[in-house]
């Protein structure tokens, strides 16, 4: 693999970068989190399965081994396997209807827990008709015995705000603890749209896989309106990655500030997470000098477990590390970034509570833009790079 963009191979502690980690314990203050070099834990084996992909955006990995991988152009690609060599070919599938620009397009991919009995997969995509933006939509799809194909089953939930811009579409879906689906999502740009609970953007929403309806034991469940009741936390600007926690199902998002302050937050049910770009109602442009997390307007906003301070990271997809394999790392949360171009390993305490922080050097300036970040079946991580020209998808696993 070649390098780069060059010019941020460099790594700096954290706090000289301006960032903090903090508790997940809302009242309390963020402060600092030692740093370690991956060389503490265990170097780290990169290895690319395969490449020639445009802004692949996500991966999914079925029964036999194949793994799916959308890209933003509306395109999905059918990878044969997750080792080295592996073969890439394009699954015929009606996407006409994706609105690609900016931020949005063919975006996240789930695979159903049933896949093996239904071979169901949910994307998440932008909806155009008559080359105009609509919304952002999920779709849910059925892909043929042999891989070739996939038919479009149903519109899961449709209604997300979008921007002819495409920008901040968000849209990252994840399964949650219990079967459900969870669904990060953008604010479109929108002044009223985060703080809003009748609206789908800058959220994170949970709904039933099977028929796109809320769940009876969500937060605004007894709302009359339907839009609320799908929202399980709100005050969110633009979210990039959903990871949820195996030991306890802690649900974890990681989501775009506006040129500092990119966030981790554990999710509460209910929470607002303090974005609020239209200044109460007062502003009607997209203000985006208030905070990340304005605890002055909102005194009981979720404060962050880790942000990025004063510099831009971009932060994306989200996963967790599982298995023994991975020694101290076992169970850390990992986050790979555009800007920064790197992966973040956080090690967290029982509560949610970042205590410690790595950034694996194998990662400095080599493989560009950073888009998503999966745990595989293997127990290895499953990397999508994002710079628009034979992007690739890398494996991840400690070096032997």
């Amino acid at each position: 693999m070649r390098a780069r963009k060059a010019g941020i191979a460099t790594l700096l502690p954290l706090a000289a970068l301006g960032v903090s980690c903090g508790s997940a314990d809302p009242q309390e203050v963020p402060g600092p989190a030692p740093v370690t070099s991956s060389a503490a834990a265990g170097a780290l084996s990169i290895e690319e399965v395969a490449g020639g992909f445009e802004h692949g955006w996500d991966t999914g990995f079925l029964p036999s081994g194949e793994v799916l991988v959308p890209q933003r152009p509306g395109r999905i690609a059918l990878v044969s396997g997750t080792t080295p060599g592996s073969t890439v070919t394009e699954v015929k599938a009606d996407l006409s209807d994706v609105y690609a620009r900016g931020e949005g397009g063919l975006m996240g991919l789930v695979v159903h827990p049933d896949f093996a009995e239904t071979r169901r997969f949910t994307t998440c995509q932008t909806h155009q008709e008559n080359g105009q933006p609509v919304d952002v939509r999920l779709v849910t799809w059925t892909l043929s015995q042999d891989g070739s194909s996939a038919d479009r089953i149903t519109d899961l939930l449709t209604g997300l705000p979008v921007n002819s811009s495409g920008r901040h579409s968000g849209c990252r879906p994840a399964i949650g603890p219990d079967g459900e689906l969870l669904v990060g999502t953008g604010d479109s740009a929108s002044a009223a749209v985060p703080q809003d609970r009748g609206s789908l953007g800058g959220k994170v929403l949970r709904i039933d896989l099977a028929t796109g309806e809320p769940l009876p034991d969500n937060p605004f469940a007894d709302s009359p309106d339907p839009a609320q009741q799908r929202v399980y936390s709100f005050g969110h600007r633009n979210i990039q990655g959903v990871a949820v926690r195996p030991v306890n199902g802690q649900i974890f998002a990681a989501e775009h500030g506006p040129s500092v302050d990119d966030e981790v937050n554990l999710i509460k049910a209910g929470g607002n997470y303090g974005w609020d770009p239209s200044r109460g109602g007062t502003e009607d442009s997209y203000d985006e000098s208030v905070p990340m997390t304005d605890t002055e307007r909102f005194p009981d906003a979720v404060s962050p477990v880790w942000t990025s301070g004063e510099i831009t990271e971009a932060i994306c997809g989200a996963a967790f590390v599982s298995g023994e394999q991975w020694g101290p790392l076992d169970g850390a949360l990992a986050v790979v970034a555009l800007k920064g171009q790197k992966m973040l390993l956080f090690t967290l305490d029982e509560s949610g509570t970042v205590t410690e922080v790595a950034l694996p050097p194998e990662f400095d300036d080599a493989y560009g833009r950073l888009r998503s970040v999966r745990s595989g079946p293997d127990g290895a991580l499953y990397v999508t790079t994002s710079d628009g020209e034979d992007d690739k998808l890398l494996r991840v696993a400690p070096a032997s």
